[in-house]
C-alpha cells in the first residue's frame, strides 16, 4: 500500500476517448493504494465503457449526470469540497477546451469549477488533434492556472497514425498524483540522492559481471522521498522496472560510472541513502570483440572496485545498505564504522522474503550511535517510510 494515498480521496474525471480503458487500471491502482475514488464520466466516455465498470473496482457509486438524483446527498459542491485532488484521465481536446474556457455545462466541468483541490489533466487525443494550435494555447491556459499535465505520449494512435497524443500509462499518472500529494511533506526543501539496481561490468560486448539486485528498495526509496517532498536524484543501474516520474533520473552501467555520478549529484545535497548493489570487482581487460565459446576454461582476472561510499565526504547524511548471509549485525556495524556513515541498514539476502527480487524486506537499521532497531518483514516501501523517518529526525 502506498501510503501518501492511503485514506485520499481522489476525484476521477473520465472523458470520452478510446484510451479510457487505461482509466480502469489507474481506478485500481489507487483502491490497491488505500485511496477513495470517485468517479466522474461524462455522457461521452459512457459511450467507450460502462460506469458498472468503474463501480465494481471503486466499490462506490458512479455519476455521470448533474441532474442524477443519485447523487443528491453528495452533489457537484460536496464532491468538490471533499476531495484531496482531481484527476482527469483521459481528458478529450473538447474537456480540456471547457476546462480553459470556464465552461460548466455537465457535472464533470461544473465539479471542476467549483474545487480548489489540486488538478491533474491527462490529455488524450489524435496527433494532428493535440498539435494543433487552439488546443496547444488551451494546454497552456491550463498549466498557467496551476493545472498539472501528464503526458501525452508518443506511440501508434486508433487512428493509425504514430504521433504525440497516447493517454500517459496509469503508473506515470499514479507517481504524478503521488508527487502532488505530497508536495508539501516533511521533506519539502530537501535534497535526496538514491542509489539503486546492480552495477554491470563488462567482460567483452556481450557478457558482464552483475548481481541479482533488481533495484526495488532502492526505486522504493526514492518514490516515498519524493512523495514527502524531496527534491530527488535517483542514480539508477539497469533494471526491468517502470521508470518513477517527478524526479531526475541519472542511468549507469558500471560501478565506475556511479561513482562519477553520484558525486557529481551530491552538490547541496541533504542526504545520500546508496541502496545499489555495487560490484566489487570488475574485469581487468575488456575484450572489444566477444571471447569465443570454444575453450574449456576461462580464466578472468578482476581488479577492485573503488569504495564509492567509503571516499564520499561532506556535510550530507550517510546511508548505507548491507546484503549479508551470515554474521548480519557483526558484518554491518564494521561497514559503518569503516564507511563513516550515519546508519545502515542490513538484510540477510538468503532468507524467505527479504531477498534480491522480493517486494518485501526484514531488516535491521545500526546507528553510529549504537542504537539497533529490528523491523519485522515488511513491504518495501514500508520499510523506506522507516528509513525516510530516521533521515527527518537528523536532519530536525
Amino acid at each position: 500500500m502506498t501510503m501518501i494515498l492511503n485514506n485520499k480521496r481522489i476525484l476521477l474525471g473520465v472523458s470520452g476517448s478510446i484510451a479510457s480503458y487505461k482509466s480502469l487500471d489507474l481506478t485500481s491502482k489507487l483502491v490497491q493504494s488505500g485511496a477513495i475514488v470517485d468517479v466522474i464520466m461524462t455522457e461521452a466516455a459512457c459511450k467507450f465503457i460502462t460506469p458498472l465498470s468503474f463501480q465494481s473496482i471503486s466499490r462506490r457509486p458512479v455519476f455521470t449526470n448533474l441532474w442524477d438524483s443519485n447523487h443528491s446527498d453528495i452533489g457537484h459542491i460536496e464532491m468538490a469540497n471533499s476531495t484531496d485532488l482531481v484527476v482527469i484521465a483521459p481528458a478529450t481536446a473538447n474537456v480540456i477546451a471547457k476546462l480553459a474556457h470556464g465552461l460548466a455545462d455537465d457535472l464533470l466541468t461544473t465539479t471542476m469549477l467549483a474545487t480548489k483541490a489540486k488538478v491533474i489533466v491527462a490529455p488524450a487525443m489524435d496527433g494532428n488533434m493535440y498539435y494543433h494550435p487552439s488546443v496547444q494555447e488551451n494546454i497552456n491556459k491550463l498549466v498557467k492556472m496551476g493545472i498539472i499535465i501528464v503526458g501525452p505520449n508518443e506511440g501508434r494512435l486508433a487512428s493509425g497514425l504514430v504521433s504525440k497524443g497516447r493517454l500517459a500509462e496509469p503508473y506515470e499518472i499514479l507517481g504524478h498524483i503521488r508527487a502532488a500529494l505530497g508536495k508539501e511533506g516533511d521533506l519539502k526543501g530537501k535534497k535526496i540522492v538514491v542509489t539503486a539496481g546492480g552495477t554491470q561490468e563488462p567482460i567483452d560486448p556481450v557478457r558482464i559481471i552483475s548481481n541479482h539486485s533488481s533495484g526495488k528498495m532502492g526505486y522504493a526509496l526514492a518514490e516515498v522521498a519524493r512523495d514527502r517532498g524531496a527534491e530527488v536524484i535517483l542514480v539508477t543501474a539497469a533494471t526491468a522496472l517502470p521508470i518513477p516520474v517527478s524526479m531526475e533520473i541519472v542511468p549507469v552501467k558500471t560501478a565506475a560510472d556511479m561513482q562519477i555520478a553520484v558525486e557529481q549529484s551530491l552538490k547541496n545535497a541533504h542526504a545520500l541513502i546508496m541502496a545499489a548493489a555495487i560490484g566489487d570487482f570488475r574485469p581487468n581487460i575488456e575484450s572489444n570483440q566477444k571471447i569465443k565459446s570454444d575453450k574449456e576454461h576461462l580464466n578472468l582476472s578482476l581488479t577492485k572496485n573503488p569504495d564509492i561510499l567509503g571516499t564520499l565526504k561532506g556535510s550530507f547524511i550517510k546511508v548505507g545498505f548491507a546484503a549479508e548471509t551470515q554474521s548480519l549485525e557483526t558484518n554491518a556495524r564494521k561497514k559503518m564504522l569503516e564507511k563513516d556513515l550515519d546508519f545502515i541498514v542490513a538484510n540477510n539476502v538468503i532468507e524467505i522474503d527479504s531477498g534480491f527480487g522480493s517486494d518485501t524486506n526484514r531488516v535491521v537499521i545500526l546507528d553510529k550511535k549504537g542504537d539497533i532497531s529490528a523491523l519485522p518483514t515488511l513491504p518495501k516501501e514500508e520499510v523506506a517510510e522507516r528509513i525516510l523517518d530516521r533521515i527527518v529526525e537528523i536532519i530536525q
